[in-house]
């Protein structure tokens, strides 16, 4: 796909490393200007220099703040206050039964999943609408419409995100702005980098199609096919650019025919 952002400014969190890193990489070779965001100032400072290094001439920043509090929302609009592309690709999630997870946690699932979204999303949407021209994208997942036993919060969390693009969409319709989810199966890693966004271990995409596997059983026969993280940066590529201005409030699902397996066995 031939994609030209050049003059666009894109602020992608959770982008250090994986997925938030690939996207990063791939909106800046299409000559986006590129904003890095993680919890850890080393891990924010390197992804910056490596990005910067494959997309020489690209104007690449970096904030280090935790986006899933009010005041890490604050710090990043402080040095970045508009965008033209958002990608909201923060997330956090754990295996843990329903009776064991508490208040405080099921709070913590929200700030960080929900509400990194509804902050952000709100403070960029003003000059977007202003310009004509904007682009809203969450990551979301298909653990949203098929929640394992062991991650309620998680695919609940989720679930609300890609509510929120379907409600942003009818708000912008006819404005030039632009929201959509990208809902996410298991996904290989492109490179040798397993790591998430703040330099903590990642599951392998063995680890989790065998998690997802044990809860779905049913599926266990195989996927056709598992995306790579260039594979899902590519989607958001589309989503960004002016070829996708007709597409607002979708779900597009990059999981293997996990959804369609979910159907078929409901």
């Amino acid at each position: 796909m031939n994609a030209d952002l050049t003059g666009k400014k894109a602020v992608i969190t959770g982008s250090t490393a994986g997925v938030g890193f690939d996207i990063a990489r791939t909106l800046a070779l299409a000559g986006a200007a590129v904003v890095i965001n993680g919890r850890r100032p080393a891990a924010v400072e390197a992804a910056v220099a490596r990005l910067a290094a494959v997309a020489p001439g690209v104007s690449v920043q970096g904030v280090a703040c935790d986006v899933g509090t009010a005041e890490g929302c604050a710090r990043l609009l402080a040095e970045h206050p508009e965008a033209d592309i958002f990608i909201n690709n923060i997330g956090i999630y754990e295996s843990r039964d329903f009776l064991d997870v508490q208040d405080e946690e099921w709070s913590r699932y929200f700030e960080v999943n929900v509400m990194s979204a509804v902050r952000l999303s709100r403070a960029y949407l003003p000059a977007m609408l202003k310009k004509y021209f904007g682009r809203i994208i969450f990551i979301s997942s298909e653990w949203a419409l098929n929640i394992p036993a062991d991650m309620i919060p998680y695919g609940l969390s989720k679930a609300a995100v890609f509510h929120l693009a379907q409600s942003l969409s009818k708000r912008t319709s006819c404005t030039g702005v632009t929201a959509n989810a990208v809902l996410l199966g298991p996904i290989r890693p492109t490179g040798e980098d397993s790591r998430g966004a703040d330099g903590e271990a990642c599951l392998t995409m063995e680890e989790t199609l065998s998690a997802f596997s044990s809860e779905h059983h049913a599926l266990a026969s195989g996927f056709p096919h598992v995306a790579t993280t260039d594979e899902v940066a590519d989607t958001v590529l589309y989503l960004a650019s002016a070829q996708a201005s007709a597409t607002t409030g979708a779900l597009l699902h990059l999981d293997g025919a996990v959804g369609v397996a979910r159907l078929r066995t409901n």
